[in-house]
């Protein structure tokens, strides 16, 4: 895109979605939305077939980004440990910010209540997305039961997340010291 394009309807709407619901919630309503956006219902409907489309495309579209801020680089050389670590690591220090609201997938997953709600399904897929790597990378370290670590860590991960998201407890030093515990436990390398 270049400077001073302006961006499209659909980018606009996107990018509303995924803050509004963010800062307030799934339950943000379609005005909301649509004039945050600066588009029209209409438009809207006419570019998603409902609300719900919206937000999962809106999630779906947030996925990249979210995992980048996250994970290590593919090619990243370090141990497991290490890459393991570098998530955690990552989450403390997105939970310091003052604008920090927990994991976006996570959140949409509790308030939707829905499995099978459209957005629900892009969250169950970006938390399994994080799952598989804790797993890939403990197989790949020699954990002991490389299954129960990869649950144990998403588990520690949303935790704190959430935990940090509504601001009960500050995720700073708990989160790697717990990972630390659980890395040990596990023998990975």
């Amino acid at each position: 895109m270049t400077t001073g394009a302006k961006r499209s309807s659909r980018d606009r709407l996107l990018d509303a979605a995924s803050s509004l619901t963010y800062l307030e919630g799934v339950n943000i309503g379609i005005e909301a939305l649509c004039k945050a956006a600066g588009v029209s219902k209409r438009s809207m409907y006419q570019l998603f077939d409902s609300k719900d489309e919206l937000l999962a495309a809106s999630l779906r579209q947030r996925g990249p980004a979210y995992a980048a801020a996250l994970l290590p680089a593919a090619d990243d050389g370090r141990p497991p440990r290490e890459r393991i670590l570098h998530v955690f690591e990552q989450l403390e220090e997105q939970a310091a910010a003052p604008s920090y609201r927990g994991c976006p997938y996570l959140a949409a997953q509790i308030e939707l209540k829905d499995a099978e709600h459209p957005a629900s399904r892009v969250a169950r897929q970006a938390k399994q997305a994080l799952a598989d790597f804790f797993h890939a990378e403990a197989v790949r370290g020699g954990a002991t039961d490389p299954d129960l670590l990869a649950r144990q860590l998403i588990m520690v991960f949303d935790g704190a997340s959430a935990r940090a998201g509504i601001q009960a407890d500050p995720a700073t030093g708990l989160a790697v010291a717990t990972v630390l515990t659980l890395l040990d436990a596990a023998g990975l390398r």
